[in-house]
């Protein structure tokens, strides 16, 4: 179980290094700062992702993001907190968002960038070796900070979206120490997020919203997300994804009120994972509060 997981951590880590999310069309803050203000209210979402349930030490993802429109309806502002922890490893980021949204008609034209720290902790002490003594495992990694800077841009109104963006440009090595080169050799690198989605009437009291996520990083495949999202009543979401060679899933989500959403999804490996692990869980909570904006009073679908 050790080695299968120790395999698996190494290839996730190679491949895409920045979280993944299945409720990325619900989240997209956490990819997009030019998703900033597109609620035309204050909101705020918790979302907290438990990957390959079964494994010990496997990834586990927690997100807080929050944004809002300031009183010039053109600018808008928001935060992120990220703790993301696989195995030794625990990441932590603390971004900040503005976007400038320029109006045309319907929609909207976001160009949004974030800033922040991200800190870095390895407690590779812990682990248990073949080899007793080994000393490239006889020290931890405490609290390395590095800055961190990401651009997105995104054009959206109340039925459609499609944006690209770079959360997390700068490219820093995860240790300073020879002896753990092979384990940080490749650092953090950008990645980059195409996105994209629309929603269709199929009747008065249902709606259909597919939407796409591609995902590309230097030194690994392009990979990419496709979902399938229904909405009835305007009050509960039910759909399908498809995560290119990786996962397939299913995804929910209930309008409590107006204000306060729930959601939950389930990933099912299709990889050798589905020997050892019972997949993955996702849980999000979303409360939106204070008045919208002046003239807006279409719902929002994503």
């Amino acid at each position: 179980m050790g080695t299968a997981l120790g395999l698996c951590l190494g290839t996730a880590l190679l491949a895409q290094q920045d979280p993944q999310f299945t409720q990325y069309m619900f989240n997209m803050l956490a990819l997009n700062p030019a998703y900033a203000g597109s609620a035309d209210r204050i909101s705020l979402k918790g979302l907290s992702r438990h990957q390959w349930v079964g494994f010990e030490g496997a990834p586990t993802t927690q997100t807080l993001t929050i944004h809002s429109p300031l009183w010039h309806e053109s600018l808008a502002v928001g935060g992120s907190l990220f703790r993301d922890s696989h195995g030794p490893i625990t990441q932590y980021a603390f971004m900040a968002d503005v976007a400038y949204r320029i109006f045309m008609g319907d929609a909207k034209l976001s160009f949004g960038l974030k800033g922040g720290m991200t800190l870095l902790q390895g407690n590779f002490m812990e682990l248990t070796t073949q080899q007793a003594g080994d000393q490239m495992f006889q020290q931890n990694v405490n609290s390395k900070t590095d800055p961190q800077f990401g651009f997105g841009v995104m054009y959206y109104s109340d039925r459609y979206y499609i944006g690209i963006s770079a959360p997390r440009l700068l490219r820093t090595e995860f240790y300073e120490t020879d002896s753990l080169s092979f384990v940080s050799g490749p650092g953090q690198r950008p990645h980059y997020f195409l996105s994209g989605g629309y929603v269709f009437d199929l009747g008065t009291y249902h709606k259909f919203k597919p939407t796409f996520l591609v995902k590309a990083v230097e030194g690994a495949p392009l990979s990419f997300d496709l979902s399938a999202n229904f909405l009835f009543f305007e009050k509960f979401w039910l759909g399908a994804m498809y995560r290119y060679e990786d996962a397939v899933g299913a995804l929910a989500q209930y309008h409590i009120t107006d204000d306060l959403t729930v959601g939950y999804s389930y990933d099912y490996p299709l990889s050798i994972l589905n020997n050892y692990s019972g997949g993955s869980h996702e849980i999000m909570l979303g409360f939106e509060f204070g008045s919208k904006l002046k003239g807006v009073r279409s719902p929002r679908y994503f």
